[in-house]
């Protein structure tokens, strides 16, 4: 499904991704993790194009998608969710939704006006009941909590039915609770199949929880990959990352 081969990115002197491979197959769950600096933004800003790589391939189904630009990138069907929620914070959730649907078919969006199309009425709904957020559809997206903001990031990626599903810390600055649902909805959306989902994600118990795989950078190099039982005792990865973690917290 997704795979990346020898992907390489400098700013100036600081090497940000080093000769970077990882394959994500079809339908998997994987996880991204590392310290701060590693490189983990950057790699999603390469798979999404927001950067273009220095050398190396990005491909989607065997198609090396490096050049094409992020919207061309969506519409071959790799949808992102941002650590920070990028939201039209002065519409509400559905009209959001269907503002999304609409900006690719190249239609105008007029903030105060109604959205022509019905049949992205149907789309925004059906993502609205899989992500729970059917009773906020008439809430102004700005004003949502933080917790529902994340949600609705994460359907502005999902409504234009994306093949791959990028997520930078989906629990990102949530409490317990939000956190459990957050990533109880991400394992529904992953078992109901279709969907390829690789997360970044600092919190270790809900990597080792939810992920079938997981890739260790540190400092813009693939250190370590394999299960979460291969992560949790593989001793460059307790050095490096979980170890640090660890006394961080003591």
């Amino acid at each position: 499904m997704l795979k990346v081969e020898n992907l390489n990115k400098s700013f100036g002197g600081v090497i940000a991704t080093s000769d970077v491979s990882m394959n994500f197959p079809t339908e998997s769950l994987s996880a991204v993790i590392g310290p701060n600096g590693a490189g983990k933004t950057t790699f999603f800003n390469l798979i999404s194009g927001a950067l273009q790589p220095d050398s190396g391939q990005i491909l989607l189904d065997g198609h090396d998608i490096v050049g094409k630009s992020s919207a061309e990138i969506v519409h071959m069907g790799i949808g992102r969710a941002f650590q920070v929620a990028k939201l039209f914070k002065s519409l509400t959730v559905e009209q959001s939704l269907r503002g999304a649907l609409l900006s690719p078919l190249g239609k105008s969006i007029s903030l105060s006006g109604r959205f022509p199309l019905a049949s992205t009425r149907d789309r925004a709904y059906e993502v609205m009941d899989q992500l729970g957020l059917t009773s906020k559809a008439n809430i102004v997206s700005g004003v949502l909590s933080h917790g529902d903001q994340k949600l609705l990031d994460m359907a502005l990626a999902l409504v234009l039915s994306p093949k791959v599903l990028l997520l930078d810390e989906p629990v990102a600055g949530m409490g317990p609770e939000e956190r459990e649902k957050m990533m109880d909805t991400v394992h529904k959306l992953w078992k109901k199949g279709g969907l390829t989902i690789v997360l970044i994600e600092h919190d270790m118990d809900i990597v080792f929880k939810v992920s079938q795989n997981i890739h260790v950078l540190s400092y813009g190099k693939v250190l370590a990959e394999g299960t979460p039982e291969q992560i949790r005792t593989n001793p460059q990865v307790i050095e490096a990352y979980l170890g640090s973690a660890k006394k961080d917290a003591a």
